[in-house]
């Protein structure tokens, strides 16, 4: 690989680097992983049934077809692409389904595997089509504001259905049920971007200064600003807390991308900690939620039994080192939320430290992968949304991991690929194809007639 330094017109980004594809390198990750889910599912099988599973050879040749279709879209339409974001995502998808089957046998009538295959199945072919479809991410800079529109309208219409499990973010339809607020996520990043990039000088070179401060320009920051207030507002009165915080993160980092002022994180950092202290003090449902994380034992010295937290340390404790082996644990103690809130749970019992410390670095490469890849690219507004991408995966990483480990509150929400939830998969998979895309871009080399102009 040979460094070049490009000449752009919109900033000084670091030195173009030559990337040759490396087809190669994501099949043999790919054949990895599938070889990795496989032996899952077959010591599930083994522990609980002791047998291997008698339809191993129809999983083996779905996910093989599956998989190599999504290659073979990435070697033909964009053959510069990050070679490791289609393998951890396969892997972190399939190790899912591993977990979300192996609770499901301990739990019969409660069935939720096929449902989660049909939804990555789904998620897959949203996949394909945004690479197939999508040939410029730049396109998407053209549709900032309708992706806001979008996203306050799909923020608005769980509203108008009954609340489940005390929060309206839930669109239910038959047998089927929807989470509006997950795809919301992605196009309130793409409206950020495209916003941010096309005001990022103002907002970084004007505004009065007050002490070491230089306030933001209003006119510049106010219509952002309004918009996130009522994307953040109608998630709070949905009671969608984990959600409202992602936005909010996902808000401050952004700005700070775009302006390289770090003083408006810590003032970021200031508002979301007195507004986390007013919600968790006046709304019951998260004050319950913060007194069971200040002491998660306290069910269980008044004779009530331990609550999900408690349980969910209680399996990390018995996982230990190695963990208690594929399908030998017993974190369906935890209750309903085993499969989706807590299954972080279910891998540390059974897969113990190492296993649980393996998955943290996919998440951690995945996220690392995004950033590199907005690095590398040469437009603000790809810069920007990579950006916002990765970070939507890291926050929500760090939430829930945080959560179920007892570091800071539950907030509700799915872990990216691993937990139950059809419209977190799906919208995880339109996120990797869009890294995918931004990737292939930053990874291209220059035409000689972009290098001179």
């Amino acid at each position: 690989m040979t460094a070049l330094t490009a000449k752009v017109v919109d900033g000084a980004p670091p030195p173009v680097v030559r990337h040759v594809q490396r087809s190669g390198v994501e099949l043999a990750l790919l054949v990895g992983a599938v070889l990795v889910v496989l032996l899952g599912h077959t010591c599930v099988a083994l522990t609980t049934r002791g047998h291997a599973p008698a339809d191993l050879g129809r999983q083996a040749l779905g996910l093989t077809g599956a998989v190599l279709v999504g290659h073979l879209v990435v070697r033909f339409l964009a053959p510069f692409a990050d070679p490791l974001l289609l393998p951890i995502a396969v892997l972190l998808n399939g190790l899912g389904l591993v977990l979300i089957r192996r609770l499901d046998l301990a739990t019969p009538g409660q069935p939720a595997a096929r449902d989660q295959l049909v939804w990555s199945a789904l998620g897959l072919l949203l996949f394909v089509a945004a690479v197939a479809l999508l040939r410029d991410h730049r396109v998407l800079q053209r549709y900032a504001y309708l992706s806001m529109a979008a996203a306050l309208l799909l923020m608005l219409v769980p509203v108008l259905f009954p609340a489940i499990n005390g929060a309206h973010i839930w669109i239910r339809a038959g047998g089927l049920s929807f989470q509006p607020a997950e795809l919301a996520k992605v196009l309130l990043a793409v409206f950020f971007a495209a916003y941010l990039a096309a005001n990022r000088t103002a907002l970084a070179l004007t505004g009065r200064r007050i002490w070491v401060f230089r306030l933001l320009p209003g006119r510049a920051l106010a219509p952002i600003l309004t918009i996130w207030l009522l994307s953040v507002g109608m998630l709070v009165l949905e009671r969608d807390l984990g959600t409202s915080l992602l936005f909010f993160g996902l808000f401050v980092i952004m700005l700070f991308v775009a302006t390289g002022r770090i003083g408006w994180t810590a003032i970021g950092l200031l508002l979301a900690g007195l507004g986390a202290y007013a919600v968790g003090t006046l709304e019951p449902h998260v004050h319950s939620r913060v007194q069971d994380w200040l002491d998660p034992f306290a069910s269980i010295r008044a004779g009530q039994g331990p609550g999900q937290l408690a349980q969910s340390l209680f399996a990390f404790a018995e996982g230990g080192t190695l963990g208690t082996g594929l399908g030998a644990g017993h974190s369906m103690l935890i209750g309903f939320a085993a499969k989706s809130d807590f299954i972080l749970a279910t891998a540390g019992e059974e897969l113990g430290l190492v296993g649980l410390s393996a998955i943290l670095l996919l998440y951690g490469l995945l996220v690392a992968r995004g950033f590199a890849a907005g690095l590398a690219l040469r437009d603000a507004f790809g810069r920007l949304l990579a950006t916002g991408l990765a970070s939507i995966l890291a926050l929500q990483v760090f939430v829930i991991a945080g959560g179920v480990t007892g570091l800071i509150p539950l907030t509700g929400m799915a872990m990216p690929f691993l937990a139950q939830g059809g419209s977190s998969v799906v919208t995880n998979w339109l996120i990797v194809a869009l890294l995918v895309r931004l990737s292939d871009c930053a990874r291209r080399p220059v035409p000689e007639a972009e290098e001179a102009g």
